[in-house]
């Protein structure tokens, strides 16, 4: 797994990346965006270098110069790291003492970025969570070969409904005002009824006649001739007239009639597939939950050395994200920045707290569950970044620890599926294939498609009707002067916030801390 704290180098190489690779990672970053890639910053990540920072003094109360941003960003990071043996007591109370000072002392909630384990292969609890694993796998493949079979069974439907749509058209163009159309269209039911209905007399249809008996203008007749009024008017043969007579007021009657029944079968195969469409939303509600938790029971901390086969052990990674509120407008009153810079926070740029709580614990079990003893590393880290950084963050840190999981076990039948999407909108919801909507109209639609919920779990949205070329997507905005003076007033409150946290958590578990818990929060 690829340090945090070098995705974060890669993500603001300005502010915390070393000088000497700086640019590197900006033109790394910038070129695997350019080719659509989605962990460009993980690529950068892999030769960044987090910038070396000193402890800050946290009672100061100015950072050099406000307007003077290059002197927090020499040194703008705060680190601190502590080690928790608890043999003697559970784990959870640490990490749930520190969820809680979060959500009490001033941090807007937290975050879970990160939450892996590894066991020993001897242990008991290895065993257990291979089991709910295996467990949860095997639900998930019983419900995804369920749905293969509703995919095969919506595929034979569309089928069977573009054969009624195209056998119904020339149904609607008997009632054409062009003649030649309607003309057409009789020539085609006509043909359908000779083969499929006259065909069924043997020797005695149309076709028979005329190869076995030599009737050879009965067939040109009847295709002529489009009511019994125009069967009058045509020079035929006696005993032809009466066949024809019986034959083509058979196929009018046989139009209203074939007509009612297919439209009939239309609307219950319509039916049938808004059926199959709503049984792939419902395994859709219930196969996540199993994807999800066969994911989260996977052992992805990273094992080391010390992690003895036959031993009883267990290594749990916890990395937390805190953010706080940050407003110029507090420090402008407080005279740590520019008057005129009120409303300039633009990027909305928070202080930010990461907790790394790394637990090599001695599980032991308590009836169904386990509890956990043992040592506790935490490490607390503090960074500036704005909203838009720590959602690269998020996002490039699921990519790192996960991979494409649902990509790669489902990517393959969401792509051909996105093949009969417009059929499925079609015949659901009467929308008309994109290229007749481009001949008609301009404006937007609605993207419906019935297996995204399944497969990516997106919502409908609203997208051009043009489809335009996708565009290459670019690097985070680099920050201008304001921004950048901004960032480091709100540098200097994150690394002196994280101080507090560092402090309040060794008074709290009555460590030696060098400043009272009154004076941390």
């Amino acid at each position: 797994m690829t340090d945090l704290h070098k995705i974060v180098a890669a993500i603001c190489p300005e502010a915390y990346c070393e000088s000497n690779v700086s640019k590197e990672v900006q033109m790394i970053v910038q070129a695997a965006l350019a080719r659509g890639d989605k962990d460009a910053y993980l690529q950068g990540a892999k030769i960044a270098k987090l910038k070396e920072c000193r402890p800050i003094n946290y009672y100061m109360t100015y950072y050099g110069d406000t307007l003077n941003y290059k002197e927090p960003y020499k040194e703008p990071i705060e680190k601190h790291k502590l080690t928790y043996n608890a043999f003697g007591e559970s784990l959870e109370p640490i990490y749930f003492w520190i969820r809680d000072v979060m959500e009490t002392s001033g941090y807007g909630g937290f975050v879970k970025l990160v939450d892996n384990f590894v066991s020993s292969p001897g242990s008991g609890h290895f065993s257990e969570m291979g089991a709910k694993r295996t467990r949860m796998q095997e639900e998930a493949m019983k419900i995804l070969g369920a749905v293969n079979q509703v995919i095969k069974s919506i595929l034979n439907i569309i089928y069977d409904l573009k054969e009624f749509n195209i056998r119904l058209k020339i149904y609607d163009e008997i009632n054409s005002k062009d003649k030649e159309v309607k003309r057409a269209a009789y020539f085609g039911l006509k043909q359908i009824w000779m083969d499929s209905v006259d065909a069924k007399r043997g020797t005695t249809s149309l076709k028979g006649l005329a190869q076995q008996f030599d009737y050879v203008t009965i067939i040109d007749a009847f295709m002529s001739a489009q009511d019994l009024e125009e069967l009058k008017e045509i020079n035929l043969n006696e005993r032809v007239r009466r066949i024809l007579q019986q034959r083509v007021a058979d196929f009018l009657r046989w139009i209203k009639e074939s007509e009612r029944e297919l439209r009939k079968r239309y609307e219950i195969e319509k039916a049938y597939l808004r059926s199959q469409y709503s049984t792939v939303q419902l395994y859709a509600r219930w196969v996540r939950p199993y994807l999800e938790s066969a994911r989260k029971l996977e052992e992805r901390a990273e094992e080391t050395d010390g992690l003895v086969t036959a031993f009883n052990t267990t290594l749990l990674e916890l990395t937390l994200l805190a953010r706080r509120g940050f407003k110029p407008e507090d420090e402008i009153r407080k005279s740590n920045l520019p008057e005129n810079f009120r409303g300039t926070n633009k990027k909305n740029y928070t202080p930010i707290t990461i907790i790394e709580l790394r637990f090599r614990s001695f599980p032991e079990k308590f009836g169904q569950n386990y509890g956990f003893r043992g040592r506790a590393d935490i490490t607390f880290t503090s960074y500036a970044l704005n909203d838009q950084e720590v959602k690269v963050l998020k996002d490039q840190l699921d990519r790192d620890s996960f991979g494409d999981l649902l990509e790669v076990i489902l990517g393959t039948t969401t792509e051909s599926l996105g093949q009969i999407k417009e059929d499925i909108d079609f015949f659901l919801y009467d929308k008309k294939p994109k290229k007749e909507e481009e001949e008609e109209e301009k404006g937007i639609y609605e993207d419906i498609n019935p297996f995204t919920s399944l497969f990516s779990f997106l919502g409908t949205g609203k997208k051009n009707k043009k489809e335009e070329k996708p565009k290459s997507k670019i690097a985070l905005p680099p920050d201008s002067d304001t921004d950048k003076i901004i960032r480091g007033r709100c540098i200097y409150e994150s690394r002196r916030w994280c101080v507090k946290f560092y402090e309040a958590f060794k008074k709290g578990h009555k460590m030696a801390a060098f400043s009272p818990l009154e004076d941390a929060f």
